[in-house]
């Protein structure tokens, strides 16, 4: 029987009793490893240089350079990294700074064990995950955005197909390529296609860039 692919995670928080803590909850389940670990922004982003693990968990507030900064830079040089903020901040400017700077997820440190490994898988496989509370915040962002005229979308250098659309409707839900995929009968290669050429024509860095920018075109 084959072995299942670990996913490595690499921990980033100013707090040795957290990252001790983290590492445990992590290293309980057998799919999980952590690949390394980091006390600061700038060491985390060296620290994706050198181990390129399959998915971040970043704090926000730390010393030298912050999450927020580090996410930036890390998804500046790494368009497909997968990075989730885990923090005990709610605050809406941290939200969606955190989310403007490619972050695919955002929960909080109150979340159980289980909750946190099943985030990691979700991310790590290309979806998306906002804690309840966050996502509250999120929709009542878009709810007050004014929203886009109708031939937005339509305005783009290259318009999007009627079935880049549809995909785009989907992914915004945060489902992963093979969710689309069974959802909408079409191979998981044809989504990843899709899904690539979706990113490049709305100038997004990754999907949940995508579902902010699907707002802003009307899309949604």
């Amino acid at each position: 029987m084959m072995m299942a692919t670990l996913i490595r995670v690499l921990l980033v928080d100013d707090q040795r009793l957290m990252r001790d803590g983290l590492r445990t909850l992590i290293e309980l389940e057998t799919d999980l490893d952590v690949a390394g670990e980091a006390e600061d922004g700038l060491q985390a982003i060296s620290a994706y240089r050198n181990m390129g693990p399959d998915i971040v968990l970043m704090d926000i507030r730390m010393p030298n350079l912050n999450g927020v900064e580090a996410t930036r830079r890390i998804k500046a040089d790494f368009p497909e990294a997968n990075i989730l903020i885990l923090t005990t901040f709610d605050d809406d400017e941290y939200i969606f700074e955190g989310l403007r700077a490619g972050a695919s997820g955002y929960l909080l440190k109150d979340v159980s064990g289980k909750e946190l490994a099943d985030a990691i898988r979700t991310v790590a496989d290309g979806g998306t995950l906002i804690a309840p509370s966050v996502a509250r915040k999120v929709v009542s962002e878009f709810a007050r955005l004014k929203p886009a005229s109708s031939s937005t979308a339509e305005s783009l250098p290259e318009p999007l197909s009627v079935r880049e659309i549809e995909i785009l409707q989907v992914l915004a839900q945060g489902r992963t390529n093979k969710e689309i995929a069974d959802y909408l009968h079409l191979a998981e290669g044809t989504v990843k296609n899709y899904v690539t050429s979706i990113l490049q024509k709305i100038g997004a860095r990754d999907r949940t860039q995508a579902a902010l920018r699907a707002k802003e075109l009307g899309i949604l």
